[in-house]
């Protein structure tokens, strides 16, 4: 039986905000996807837990914490985990991004390298374009006044009772719906519907994602960074794997069969062998002013550092 985490909360610049802690060692810093909240990462907190200190927040404008309106940029999320984790006296962490988090994870790793050791990217956006047509109808001008019809009592309830029958028809297609249902119920907070809105706008047009790595993907050189995809997922296709693999050559791409958009759900025991794993076979990132700074000059062709290079002619003791 999956145990219920204790709802912590903090405020920063005015707004609060909801994390669950637990654990200890290495810091992992779990973000979730759009319309999620930290319960997302429910099948998988209590044994990683055993290994690591385990931070999942709600991203601000989801699940218990503030929608205020406010900045829903990748960046601002980035900034906002910056300084959750400023105050809960952590340095450093592994960084694990699903969806939308796996966009704020990459931002996050991008604006703050000495504080990420590694990036996992779980069925992760910001590595291609497409995305299933039900994101883009998010920003649609009559998305959150027909949102608000459709989430009225009882419209509501029979809406989600239909996605979770489906869901437990076992049909692939249909794999991820359970997950689809509780975002649905999210929408009926006027709230959380503007703050979603504002999320995908800033991320999503008609034609598909805006925001991508692929112009800093040679910024992982220096960082270890692991792509984890479901072989069945239907929100962003597992393509975006092998692109992930094209424009990082040095990350490890883990496709998860019989798995959807939610692979730590699907298969929660292999998700966590490959986080451990992982993480067991890579050092973490060590911050070099110096080597970021070549990076950003010379791009995917920047020189090794002497140091770097020392360290692989030499054997260890």
């Amino acid at each position: 039986m999956r145990r219920q985490h204790r709802v912590q909360h903090v405020t920063i610049h005015g707004h609060r905000r909801a994390y669950v802690k637990a654990g200890s060692g290495p810091a992992l810093l779990l973000l979730h996807g759009l319309g999620c909240d930290h319960t997302t990462w429910l099948p998988v907190i209590d044994t990683l837990s055993r290994r690591y200190t385990v931070i999942a927040p709600d991203l601000l404008g989801h699940g218990a914490s503030d929608k205020p309106r406010a900045d829903y940029s990748v960046g601002g999320f980035a900034n906002g985990m910056r300084d959750l984790l400023t105050v809960l006296g952590v340095d450093k962490a592994t960084v694990v991004g699903h969806s939308f988090g796996g966009g704020v994870a990459m931002q996050f790793a991008y604006q703050f390298p000495e504080r990420t050791e590694r990036l996992v990217l779980v069925g992760s956006g910001g590595l291609g374009p497409e995305v299933s047509p039900a994101i883009r109808a998010i920003t649609t001008t009559g998305f959150y006044q027909v949102m608000g019809l459709l989430t009225l009592p009882g419209v509501r309830q029979v809406g989600t009772a239909g996605l979770r029958a489906l869901a437990r028809t076992g049909l692939k297609e249909f794999r991820d719906f359970d997950e689809v249902a509780g975002i649905y119920e999210s929408f009926r907070d006027p709230a959380g519907r503007a703050a979603i809105r504002h999320v995908v706008r800033a991320v999503v047009d008609w034609q598909g994602q805006i925001v991508t790595m692929a112009d800093r993907a040679y910024l992982t050189q220096a960082m270890p960074m692991c792509v984890i995809w479901g072989e069945d997922d239907r929100v962003i296709p597992v393509s975006h794997a092998a692109h992930a693999a094209e424009l990082a050559p040095a990350a490890r791409v883990e496709l998860i069969p019989n798995a959807g958009h939610f692979p730590h759900k699907d298969h929660p025991q292999r998700f966590v062998k490959i986080l451990d794993d992982f993480i067991a076979s890579t050092r973490p990132a060590s911050y070099s002013r110096a080597r970021w700074r070549r990076l950003l000059e010379h791009g995917a062709d920047a020189p090794a550092p002497l140091a770097a290079v020392v360290e692989l002619e030499v054997p260890s003791a």
